[in-house]
């Protein structure tokens, strides 16, 4: 996946989390359960995609220095 594809997917997610935290502040005591449960979820999908976006943007600087960097024979 591309790192644009991912930082649009972690945008979504980062809205998402921000739209059931605010639902969990207005709804009733009965509801916080089911929304607590899916702003779980959906946190730890936030957390996944910054991880695979920092893993990508690692990646792409060590492709960049070896290339650069490796001696001509």
């Amino acid at each position: 996946m591309s790192i644009r594809h991912l930082a649009i997917d972690l945008y979504r997610a980062q809205q998402k989390v921000d739209t059931l935290e605010k639902t969990r502040a207005a709804a009733p005591p009965q509801e916080q359960a089911a929304v607590e449960e899916e702003l779980r979820m959906a946190r730890a999908e936030l957390r996944m995609l910054r991880k695979m976006l920092d893993g990508e943007k690692e990646t792409g600087l060590a492709r960049s220095r070896s290339f650069f960097g490796a001696k001509k024979k």
